[in-house]
């Protein structure tokens, strides 16, 4: 009988395990993978979790809370990380999306949207990151959300609403900067009230009434900038409680310069904006060159 249930649904799998099995043989490479999934389903069980299923190389699991379902993805990470520093062991890593959500549980499986969701957070992760979507973010506890940022957004089958990405870090070093940022000789005690964005002839504001702007090559962008580089939606730039923040979603990266001639090279990551300077999509680019964005904060 079908069951409707509110659950955390956690994906995991092994990145590249295609590449094992050709570099390897086919031998080592399952043993490897093996040990992976062994390693999953025993991190799963121990916070509370069920394994619905494997399928190939990733595993499917859900957990009661997202809490349960991070800090499982938690150790997943941690003890695929140490077992790559055995001599005797191939180096893998792995990648974790969870979404927190309604399902319908027919015999040993599951099924709805939420189930989408969650295996659209794994296909956005990259090797060693946990990825959950923004609605999920707001469950956790205060001390796990501080361990969180935001990434990208991403679509998702059957929503019409873009999903904000959040990766949960992990690791104790890259928690100790959540936003990077590059420092502009500008005081940043000082609050600007607007963004200007300057591209050849064409120029928009990120202020109080627009608070945010899509860059690109799509047609569709409030910035349209085409190039060999250039992702169709390539990078946003908002306005969050009074910093503007500019939030890659490219495949190629964003570089930022600032006046001092100081880059910062950002990829699936985000850094806030300060002063002005030049912004670059998919390379860097110099004042004045034909694909330059310049930027400038005012009050």
């Amino acid at each position: 009988m079908a069951r409707d249930l509110e659950v955390a649904i956690l994906f995991a799998d092994v990145v590249g395990s295609t590449q094992l099995y050709d570099r390897f043989g086919d031998t080592k490479a399952s043993e490897t993978v093996a040990v992976c999934l062994d390693t999953m389903k025993d991190a799963t069980h121990q916070y509370s979790g069920t394994v619905i299923k494997t399928i190939g190389d990733e595993v499917m699991s859900t957990f009661p809370s997202v809490d349960q379902a991070m800090g499982a993805a938690v150790l997943m990470q941690k003890r695929i990380s140490a077992d790559n520093k055995k001599e005797e062991n191939i180096p893998v890593s792995i990648r974790i999306g969870c979404h927190f959500g309604p399902v319908v549980q027919e015999q040993n499986d599951i099924f709805g949207a939420a189930v989408h969701t969650a295996n659209r957070m794994t296909s956005q992760a990259k090797a060693r990151q946990i990825i959950i979507s923004g609605d999920t973010v707001s469950l956790l506890s205060p001390e796990l959300r501080k361990q969180t940022r935001q990434i990208d957004v991403a679509t998702v089958r059957g929503r019409l609403d873009e999903v904000a990405l959040y990766e949960l870090l992990w690791n104790p070093e890259e928690a100790t900067s959540m936003l990077p940022t590059i420092e502009w000789g500008e005081s940043r005690d000082r609050k600007a009230s607007r963004l200007i964005l300057s591209f050849r002839d064409r120029s928009v504001q990120v202020n109080d009434q627009r608070k945010s702007v899509n860059i690109g090559r799509a047609d569709d962008n409030d910035l349209v900038i085409k190039g060999n580089l250039i992702s169709r939606i390539h990078a946003k730039i908002e306005m969050r409680r009074g910093k503007f923040v500019l939030i890659d979603q490219s495949t190629n990266g964003t570089f930022v310069q600032n006046v001092q001639g100081e880059e910062r090279f950002i990829r699936r990551d985000t850094t806030e904006l300060l002063g002005e300077g030049v912004i670059g999509l998919g390379r860097a680019e110099q004042p004045g060159s034909s694909l330059a964005i310049h930027f400038k904060t005012a009050d």
